[in-house]
């Protein structure tokens, strides 16, 4: 369902509409004792976001075993922390998840923005996926109100109190749907006809971007984690201070309060950084990952929301320009784990024009940084 493009929310009420026990029930329903509080009045089949996302999150389901997942700083402390260097055991078990599709929900879950509707309640597969090239916006999705069935998207930043974007960015959704299934056709034929060079091409990309990336990452990791060490020290000498009597209990508390709260927005960072460098350390499945993607959809005949979120991380939509008298709307697409791919030009970009309005005729351009 999420590879179809429905958000958490969607999935938890059709989860409740189908009357699907929820974890904690499904358990008892099976004589499974397993921790957790339920409300008398709980209903069985009520589904919350938040346990969807965890479901979504649960690597355990391709087939990994993950031990350490937290630890407490003192044996006399309650507290669990979230362990970075936790142990990842690969491959342990019958997976229930194909790693491709479990790599490919995270990788399109993070950071993404919630997909918006019309006024109507009406979404579209792109909702999500386009932004402005100028200003960094998404795009919001609208209809023409004289003729519904023209459908498009334009800047969120345009003359809005959103940000100050001087252009529309005005593009149709079935111009887009051609664009996209031909770009993707175009993919294809790299992968099949240049086998090699596709492979090179993706892996080459991961490496070098990594490399950038890595190194920024472990600094500030490394900055975080002598912070933590010292506001454990603060906190040691601010206990000897209050016992010696040189604190009140009172000032001890507001330090206490202060060091907590910072050492939690710490470790909550640590946590993100530390998976990020895990993600990075297994590139090269995530590479592999893309190409197995890729091959699924040589014979794609149609455009559909799980294509869409297989491969692509988003499209970034240029302000069309005139030139030599027509219209040219470039795109740059940046596909998941791998960014923009240059294609060779043996395998030309695709040729479409739409009359998107009377007399304004649009022909696509891809950017020189896109397939």
């Amino acid at each position: 369902m999420t590879l179809d493009g429905n958000g958490t929310e969607q999935i938890a009420a059709a989860l409740s509409a189908d009357k699907i026990l929820t974890p904690i029930f499904y358990w008892r329903s099976k004589g499974l004792n397993r921790g957790g509080k339920v409300d008398a009045d709980r209903e069985p089949h009520r589904w919350n976001s938040s346990t969807v996302v965890k479901i979504l999150s649960m690597q355990e389901y391709c087939g990994d075993i993950i031990n350490l997942k937290t630890y407490a700083k003192s044996f006399k402390l309650k507290k669990r922390y979230d362990n970075e260097n936790k142990g990842v055991h690969r491959d342990m078990h019958e997976p229930l998840v194909d790693r491709t599709v479990w790599e490919g929900i995270q990788e399109r879950r993070k950071g993404k923005t919630r997909k918006r509707k019309t006024a109507e309640g009406e979404k579209n597969m792109f909702s999500g996926l386009l932004v402005c090239a100028d200003c960094g916006h998404n795009l919001w999705y609208h209809f023409n109100q004289k003729n519904h069935d023209i459908k498009y998207f334009n800047c969120s930043g345009y003359n809005t109190r959103r940000g100050d974007c001087p252009t529309t960015h005005y593009i149709r959704v079935d111009f887009l749907e051609q664009v996209i299934l031909q770009e993707i056709h175009r993919l294809t034929r790299f992968a099949s006809r240049h086998e090699a060079e596709f492979a090179q091409t993706v892996m080459g990309y991961s490496q070098q971007t990594d490399a950038d990336q890595r190194q920024q990452k472990q600094k500030e990791l490394a900055a975080m984690r002598a912070r933590d060490r010292e506001l454990d020290e603060l906190f040691a000498k601010s206990y000897e201070h209050f016992v010696s009597g040189i604190l009140t209990e009172e000032r001890l508390t507001r330090l206490s309060d202060q060091y907590g709260r910072e050492q939690d927005g710490l470790a909550e960072r640590i946590k993100a950084i530390g998976a990020e460098l895990d993600k990075q350390d297994t590139k090269a499945m995530t590479a592999d990952t893309f190409i197995a993607a890729v091959r699924k959809y040589t014979r794609a005949k149609k455009l559909t929301g799980r294509m869409l979120t297989e491969l692509i991380d988003r499209i970034e939509v240029h302000q069309s320009e005139k030139v030599d008298g027509v219209h040219v709307q470039r795109l740059t697409i940046l596909y998941n784990c791998v960014g923009a791919i240059e294609i060779p030009e043996a395998i030309p970009a695709p040729e479409v024009a739409m009359q998107t309005r009377k007399g304004v005729t649009v022909s696509y351009s891809p950017t020189q940084a896109a397939i």
